[in-house]
């Protein structure tokens, strides 16, 4: 069975009825490593990478595994980083590749349900809009709100509206999640449980990208 054929079988909802695929042939991973990011490069460097196309929209199958336990990344092909205000981790992550839409067999990480991993898709969102529509959960506890969300970005989007924001300088991480209640998280000082959250023991976009692509490994 191959990558795709893997993928398909694991997530049937990614091709809409009557929609088909153009894959192209596997390949090993050559696009070396990525800089400050050790754990990621690793799984990289044991990738299998099959070009895909869907309703004129370009993929690419990031696979590894054996043979009865393949399990790998949807992405978009790498995006060229010049213009974008996204932290520098993130910059040279989109070198190598372009961000995550769809996962199959996937370890529990900081991933899971996600739409948007480390997507452009995901930087449009518009985090000061988002966070001015929830601003009853500072007012509720007469709090102000901590941080300016100008200087931060979503790299992360879930379905039910969390978001994971870096910072644009130095990639610091929160979690947004007004929906959910997470483990292992802190409210940020100055705002309410159920709204901006540290990630304990992941400070940072570099630390969030290296403890998901360790438990892919």
């Amino acid at each position: 069975m191959s990558d795709w054929e893997h993928f398909v079988h694991e997530v049937p909802w990614f091709l809409r009825p009557g929609e088909s695929a153009v894959v192209g042939e596997a390949q090993l991973w050559t696009r070396g490593s990525v800089e400050g990011l050790p754990e990621l490069s690793a799984l990289l460097a044991s990738t299998t990478l099959t070009p895909v196309s869907v309703g004129g929209n370009a993929y690419e199958l990031l696979a590894w595994g054996s043979s009865d336990d393949r399990r790998g990344w949807l992405c978009r092909p790498p995006h060229d980083v010049d213009s974008d205000p996204v932290a520098w981790t993130h910059k040279n992550f989109w070198r190598l590749c372009g961000g995550i839409v769809e996962r199959f067999r996937e370890p529990d990480t900081w991933w899971n349900n996600q739409n948007e991993v480390l997507t452009v898709n995901a930087t449009h969102v518009r985090v000061a809009n988002v966070l001015t529509d929830y601003a009853w959960l500072w007012d509720d506890d007469d709090l102000k709100l901590s941080i300016n969300p100008d200087e931060y970005y979503a790299v992360a989007e879930e379905a039910n509206g969390n978001l994971t924001l870096a910072h644009r300088d130095d990639g610091r991480l929160l979690l947004f999640a007004p929906d959910h209640a997470f483990v292992n998280v802190t409210p940020l000082a100055g705002s309410p449980p159920y709204s901006l959250l540290t990630i304990d023991h992941v400070p940072n976009l570099a630390a969030w990208i290296e403890v998901c692509a360790s438990a892919w490994r």
